[in-house]
């Protein structure tokens, strides 16, 4: 409920508090007294789009404060904490508004967007005027509407799933389709480089080692002769058999000469290990290079080979046998493809009976919550005075899309058996106000704590009829808040508390102000719009007739 309301320096108010009250409020007064500022005002700090220039004329920044009371379970507590801002049992908002046209809000005193605020206001206030914010002329919004009033968010979230799963599946079939498409027209060259790459079956670092065995086949043809001869004069018939016939004269020697030679036999001794090691290193790098002849040619081809593949195919020589992996795994979805194609046409096919199944049941449900909509609308025109017209809602079958199959469209007749069409072209400006009366009603009813705001919906009304609306409205304020701007003496009436809104002019600037009346100012205000300027004892009389109700 809304509680309280703080503007200043807005449009024509300088500065302004107003106190609602539970029940039915009234605003009244002349055309231009600025009734429309009040409600443009509490818009900006809810977060609606309005006026661009909403400063008054000389003031640096414009501000409004609203208070709402937000008992427990109240649908604001959730945006609250989805925005990780600090909710109570009271709601403050503020917005300001520079005369530069910079905008800044805060919720209970902590900084917020303006996003937050219009979350915040669908849950706080529902507006019903000339400008209608929900859109009930608009037949885009009539599904919208709809589901909301029956309450199909579940099956509506159902639907948008089961039509992601189509879409998915949808795409899955056609990447593949593509796929599949591209590699069939690449099968003859895909079949042919895959049998050449088995054929070679190149390994990770085999261009590198054939590369160093084919040099040293090379080298080898030049170096051989040079290495036997050095293998020749290390051996036994060498270095290494006058050695060892020099230790074995120094060793029959030494025994005569008190170990004198004992150092020159440990030196020597070492020297034919040494020998050794390398008469065994030189015969080891002669049987290494020991080669069939027709190696060098087989290295060379194998070589050449792998080279001129890697160029075919614009890879190193390392990377052939990824990229032969690579060849291999796209053949082997295309012979795959068909079998892979048929899977998925299947999934498309359930997921397609997911959403068809999905889509029948919210279907039905609108078709339910349709009826009793239609019914409960009917219900609620005989108290305004339109016992014989007709409301429908209308359901056509579209192509499939996220939200189901269904449009939706509010239509309405005004008389038996006349051609039913939509609410704008078929009801004059008074019919149109009370039609739109009993859809808010109607569409509204299932969430309370919901401050509603009727601007002049009893305009083209009077008499009794506009007496008719006064009265639905006490009766829906009854278990909440309802705020009327009205121009009809029989609303304003009916209303638990009223305010007058009227101009006055300071210092050569034009203000606007809002007054609270008591029960005298109260006739005198109705006497008013009962009579004009002139207010006659008749027209007190009658307005206090009109109270005493």
């Amino acid at each position: 409920m809304l509680r309280s309301l703080d503007i200043r320096d807005m449009l024509i108010i300088d500065r302004l508090e107003l106190g609602f009250q539970p029940g039915l409020n009234a605003l009244t007064g002349e055309t231009g007294a600025g009734k429309s500022i009040l409600l443009d005002s509490l818009g900006f700090v809810l977060g609606w789009r309005g006026r661009a220039e909403l400063v008054r004329n000389g003031a640096e920044q414009g501000e409004v404060t609203a208070v709402f009371d937000l008992p427990v379970g109240h649908a604001a507590h959730a945006v609250l904490e989805e925005a990780g801002l600090p909710a109570a049992d009271e709601l403050i908002l503020r917005r300001i508004n520079t005369a530069d046209g910079r905008k800044t809000a805060w919720v209970n005193d902590r900084r917020c967007s303006g996003e937050v605020l219009r979350s915040l206001s669908e849950t706080l206030v529902e507006l019903h005027g000339q400008h209608d914010d929900r859109g009930l002329l608009n037949p885009r919004g009539h599904r919208i509407l709809l589901d909301e009033y029956g309450q199909l968010s579940t099956l509506k979230a159902e639907v948008r799933a089961a039509w992601a799963g189509r879409q998915a599946a949808q795409k899955a079939l056609e990447r593949a389709e593509a796929a599949l498409e591209a590699v069939r027209s690449e099968e003859e060259y895909l079949r042919h480089a895959v049998a050449e790459m088995r054929s070679l079956s190149p390994e990770p670092g085999e261009d590198a080692a054939l590369d160093a065995r084919r040099r040293m086949m090379q080298a080898s043809e030049r170096v051989r002769s040079d290495i036997a001869k050095a293998a020749q004069a290390l051996g036994g018939d060498g270095a290494e058999g006058a050695a060892g016939d020099a230790l074995r004269w120094l060793e029959d020697a030494s025994a005569q000469l008190d170990g004198e030679l004992e150092a020159t036999i440990a030196a020597l001794g070492r020297a034919m290990v040494e020998l050794d090691e390398a008469a065994r290193g030189v015969e080891d790098c002669l049987e290494a290079l020991a080669f069939n002849p027709s190696e060098l040619e087989e290295t060379e081809e194998r070589l050449f080979a792998i080279r001129a593949l890697a160029r075919k195919h614009d890879v190193v020589p390392d990377e052939l046998g990824s990229f032969a992996e690579g060849l291999e795994a796209r053949l082997a979805a295309l012979d795959a493809g068909d079998a892979e194609l048929e899977g998925l046409r299947a999934e498309l096919k359930r997921a397609g009976k997911l959403y068809d199944d999905a889509a029948s049941a919210l279907s039905a449900a609108r078709a339910e919550a349709a009826g009793r909509l239609d019914t409960a609308v009917m219900g609620e025109l005989a108290p305004l005075k339109m016992e014989r017209a007709v409301f429908e809602t209308q359901m056509t079958e579209i192509p499939p899309g996220p939200d189901g199959i269904d449009e939706v469209a509010f239509r309405v007749a005004t008389n038996p058996g006349a051609p039913s069409g939509p609410l704008a072209k078929i009801a004059s400006g008074g019919e149109l106000s009370r039609f739109l009366l009993a859809l808010k009603v109607c569409l509204t009813g299932s969430q309370p704590g919901l401050t509603m705001i009727f601007d002049e919906i009893d305009r083209g009304v009077g008499g009794a009829t506009a007496d008719a609306v006064g009265r639905r409205l006490a009766d829906l304020a009854s278990g909440g808040q309802v705020l009327v701007v009205t121009h009809s003496p029989q609303v304003a009436a009916l209303a638990a508390h009223h305010w007058r809104v009227e101009k006055r002019v300071e210092d050569g600037m034009t203000l606007s102000t809002v007054t609270g009346l008591g029960p005298d100012q109260r006739v005198d205000e109705i006497a008013r719009m009962l009579s004009g300027d002139t207010i006659t004892s008749a027209a007190r009389a009658a307005a206090e007739a009109l109270m005493a109700g």
